[in-house]
């Protein structure tokens, strides 16, 4: 999903993954020995901190003109080094309540059911706090526009680098949400577990549909192609396959995708 909006607007984050880790090491070290509800005031301050890391992404993009492929792979390299001080290795933790609203099922005062994980809660949540905003609101618009054409964006009277900003802000805000469920899910703390993300992401979007160019695409294609990729490891075990050939998988699929794409595209400009 953080992928998916920067692509949107015409760019690209390859510290996607590394902005992750920061936060996933960032609550696993400040939430070892807090309550709950200190737990939950400290994840909104972890968002918070991915939307100013991601802000600060796009300020750079912007104001130093280099091509976002080559900022993003720089500042991933420091926000990963960043995630390696704050915690060397893997560790930390949460408070139990705090890991329950990934890994335990809904129960309230008037209803209790094992077969709605919260983890399926929380999912169609995020999808939401992402979907709502690109689609629904005039920055998704904006944010489609400059992806689409940037310069008549432009001239339509678009602050074209504002939204671009925004963009990294939201790509930013959407990491660190992605940071926060890892903790969730492992109750730990894995200072290089964003690597895997970088690539993972990028396969995702290009597998859902989301055009590499900008302007075109959705978000539920995304989401379904990240469920279908972290199903790939687990077939791999299932299949006696050593797993480490997810990855080869995945890039493998990025390349006919974006191959495919490419093709059909010229055929479509010979008619």
């Amino acid at each position: 999903a953080a992928q998916t909006v920067v692509v949107l607007s015409g760019g690209i984050d390859l510290s996607i993954g590394s902005l992750m880790a920061v936060s996933n090491v960032l609550a696993a070290s400040t939430m070892q020995h807090a309550t709950y509800q200190e737990a939950l005031l400290l994840a909104v301050l972890i968002l918070i901190a991915g939307a100013v890391q991601g802000a600060l992404n796009g300020l750079i993009v912007v104001l130093s003109r280099i091509p976002d492929v080559v900022v993003t792979l720089t500042t991933g390299f420091i926000w990963g080094g960043v995630a390696l001080l704050i915690l060397e290795k893997p560790g930390g933790g949460a408070p139990e309540g705090f890991l329950n609203l990934a890994t335990g099922t809904l129960c309230t005062d008037w209803l209790c059911s094992a077969w709605v994980p919260n983890a399926l809660i929380l999912l169609v949540t995020s999808v939401l706090l992402v979907w709502l905003p690109v689609r629904r609101t005039r920055i998704g618009l904006l944010i489609y526009a400059i992806g689409s054409d940037r310069i008549a964006a432009f001239r339509s009277g678009v602050n074209v680098e504002l939204t671009r900003i925004l963009a990294y802000v939201f790509g930013g805000l959407f990491s660190a949400i992605g940071g926060l469920a890892l903790t969730m899910t492992t109750g730990i703390g894995a200072p290089l577990a964003g690597t895997y993300y970088t690539l993972s992401g990028l396969a995702a979007i290009v597998i859902g549909g989301v055009s590499l160019t900008g302007g075109r695409g959705g978000m539920l294609g995304p989401v379904i192609a990240a469920l279908l990729l972290t199903l790939i490891p687990t077939d791999l075990i299932y299949l006696d396959i050593d797993p480490n050939y997810g990855q080869v998988i995945q890039g493998t699929l990025i390349v006919l995708v974006v191959m495919i794409g490419g093709f059909a595209a010229f055929l479509q400009s010979r008619k």
